[in-house]
């Protein structure tokens, strides 16, 4: 497996053409970058961006997803070539989120990996607090988790699944805010989640780094052969992603870790933040090419697989888990003659 580059464009105005084989951006006539085509795996433009119309038909051609967001990051829209995948894949992912047993089964899954993961970051902000008080606060959200993943394996149904989720995220949410430094969380309060739009300047970050995990985790899937559109956990709506939220309930901590190192170190302030009327909070334009600057060296680092037992670069974790989605799918076997099952990527 090799380990592309998505190509960011945020400067607004820019010109994106093709050059031969590669790809070319322009701003106000010049030439300000070149990459060439056979580097990348996807191409997202935020705001108001043009593209040539042979380049849009040069990248479907070599199956690089083009992805439209607006300046904040949510999704507009998405091209792609011919869908690819196989089609038995995708009929058993169809047939199989029409049971029951099953889609509760990577439900569990799904939510378990979130819980784990989310729970690991207080653990890891308990260890590292500098007041007794505040390590005994996160133990004791880091231990109410804990709870929320003993009663997954009881749940009877979906609701009851999306129910224990929701509480969890709820009881971290309450614990993330004791994990920015002290002198820093005047600038950085935060009031639990809020989105659509952001309510506050850490709130507003994490959803831009959202944005990014979600692009990448739709990309693992179509990559695997799987349709992002149908899920297990989150239920089926036109143009929502559905498959494409699941995979990315683990991966959400790793945003929020992120997130955090950021403002910790300083690498982002407050200066960094537009504050609009209304209430709304969303990124400066220089902050955003510093995230995306942040998310694609993270993306580089290589962490233990627990399931492979090696070393993979963390930008390509979502295709290896996509790709363990589709053998639980399928209804592979295991070396013992059981079923395969989903096991969500757990960091430590």
């Amino acid at each position: 497996m090799q380990l592309l580059n998505t190509l960011y464009i945020t400067t607004p105005e820019s010109y994106l053409r093709l050059d031969n084989d590669t790809l070319r951006v322009e701003l106000e006539r010049e030439v300000r970058l070149r990459v060439p085509l056979h580097h990348l795996q996807a191409v997202v433009c935020f705001g108001h961006i043009a593209l040539s119309a042979p380049l849009m038909h040069r990248l479907a051609e070599d199956s690089i997803a083009l992805v439209l967001l607006d300046e904040h990051g949510r999704f507009k829209a998405r091209l792609e070539g011919a869908q690819a995948g196989n089609v038995l894949l995708r009929r058993a992912q169809h047939l199989a989120s029409l049971d029951a047993d099953l889609s509760l089964e990577l439900a569990r899954s799904f939510v378990a990996g979130k819980i784990r993961n989310a729970r690991s970051v207080l653990q890891r902000g308990a260890r590292e607090a500098k007041l007794a008080a505040e390590a005994a606060q996160l133990t004791r959200l880091a231990d109410d988790l804990a709870a929320g993943l003993r009663a997954l394996p009881a749940a009877p149904d979906l609701n009851t699944v999306r129910g224990l989720e929701g509480e969890a995220a709820r009881q971290y949410f309450a614990g993330l805010p004791w994990l920015v430094k002290t002198d820093l969380r005047a600038d950085f309060a935060m009031q639990g989640r809020s989105r659509r739009p952001p309510r506050d300047r850490f709130n507003a970050l994490i959803s831009f780094l959202y944005a990014l995990w979600m692009n990448d985790c739709r990309s693992a899937l179509e990559a695997a052969g799987l349709d992002p559109q149908v899920g297990f956990l989150h239920a089926l709506r036109p143009g929502r992603a559905a498959l494409a939220l699941d995979l990315m309930e683990e991966f959400r901590p790793f945003a929020d870790r992120l997130a955090l190192t950021l403002v910790n170190r300083q690498q982002l302030g407050a200066g960094d933040f537009v504050l609009r009327e209304g209430g709304a909070v969303s990124l400066q334009p220089d902050a955003r090419k510093a995230v995306l600057v942040a998310y694609q060296q993270r993306k580089q680092e290589e962490i233990l697989h627990p399931l492979l037992a090696q070393p993979v670069p963390l930008g390509m974790v979502p295709l290896v888990q996509a790709r363990l989605l589709a053998r639980a799918i399928r209804g592979e076997l295991e070396a013992d003659g059981s079923r395969a099952g989903y096991l969500p990527f757990l960091a430590k």
